[in-house]
């Protein structure tokens, strides 16, 4: 991934890829978490008050994981 590809490519909410994926919103929440190039906004010193954003590059090898996981 080059570095410009992060700010052009369409970035995902926990919401959109549960909705997606048909997973709950806390499920994806615990995967996403972690993830190398999730970029995650925390405002003040509480853990509740987290964003993230999930570049489409970095949801797809999320979903090929979990994919081949289960096959």
């Amino acid at each position: 991934m080059s570095d410009n590809s992060a700010f052009t490519e369409p970035h995902y909410s926990v919401g959109e890829l549960a909705e997606k994926w048909h997973y709950g919103r806390e499920s994806v929440r615990k995967i996403v978490q972690f993830e190398p190039g999730v970029l995650k906004l925390q405002l003040g010193a509480k853990k509740a008050n987290c964003t993230y954003s999930i570049p489409a590059s970095v949801a797809q090898r999320i979903h090929t994981r979990l994919t081949t996981r289960a096959a």
